[in-house]
C-alpha cells in the first residue's frame, strides 16, 4: 500500500501540521476532534437559530441562507484542519488529554 497516496488527500498535509515534529499525530487528531466538535457545535447553534426564524416567519430566507456558508458547505473536520494551519485554533498541549463536554 503506498501511503504518499493516503496523506496528500490531506491539505494542508500531516507533515506541515506536525510543526517540524513538534507535534505527534495522535495529538493532531485529538486536536483536529476538539476543534471539529466546536465547529459542529457552531452550526448546530445557527441552524437551531435558523429554524425558529422560519418556523415563526421571522423571515422569508430559506435555512440555508441563514447559516454561515463555511459551516453550512464544508465537513467540521475540514474547517478543523484549515483552522489548526491557519493558527486561528492553537495547541494547547495541556488540554489534549481533557475531555469537551
Amino acid at each position: 500500500m503506498n501511503n504518499e497516496k493516503y496523506t496528500n488527500m490531506i491539505s494542508p498535509t500531516l507533515e506541515t501540521l506536525q510543526e517540524k515534529g513538534k507535534y505527534n499525530r495522535y495529538e493532531l487528531v485529538i486536536a483536529t476532534a476538539k476543534c471539529a466538535r466546536i465547529v459542529t457545535d457552531e452550526y448546530v447553534k445557527q441552524r437551531e437559530h435558523a429554524e425558529k426564524l422560519v418556523a415563526s416567519k421571522e423571515t422569508d430566507k430559506s435555512i440555508a441562507a441563514l447559516i454561515n456558508q463555511d459551516y453550512r458547505d464544508e465537513k467540521a473536520v475540514r474547517i478543523a484542519i484549515n483552522r489548526l494551519h491557519s493558527k486561528e485554533y492553537s495547541i494547547v498541549e495541556e488540554s489534549l488529554g481533557q475531555n469537551i463536554d
